[in-house]
């Protein structure tokens, strides 16, 4: 995850997490929520500043781990391909997961 690749390289440079917010002028609090997982999508503003600041290249922190496999791409092509909307399958997950609580 992202946060894991921030801390990563914010470590392998001895910053704390103060120093790296301090000098990428980001809110400690908010960088903090990334490396743990609790914001997930920085913005591409943000990233630039910490890659400068950790002096690595910016898709070093995007960097995806993995890929979808081939059966998820695909049905994840048909579901857009027959027309449901992003939020028609979040409502389904929701439903799936109400259900299987009950």
């Amino acid at each position: 995850m992202i946060g894991d690749r921030i801390q990563y390289y914010r470590k392998q440079q001895g910053l704390s997490l103060e120093e790296l917010a301090q000098r990428a002028e980001v809110a400690e609090p908010y960088l903090k929520a990334v490396e743990q997982h609790i914001k997930t999508n920085p913005s591409v503003y943000i990233l630039a500043r910490l890659a400068n600041v950790l002096q690595v290249p910016i898709h070093e922190l995007q960097k995806q781990e993995e890929m979808l496999d081939k059966e998820w791409l695909q049905l994840t092509k048909e579901a857009m391909d027959s027309g449901i909307s992003k939020d028609e399958f979040r409502q389904f997950l929701d439903f799936n997961h109400w259900e299987s609580d009950q």
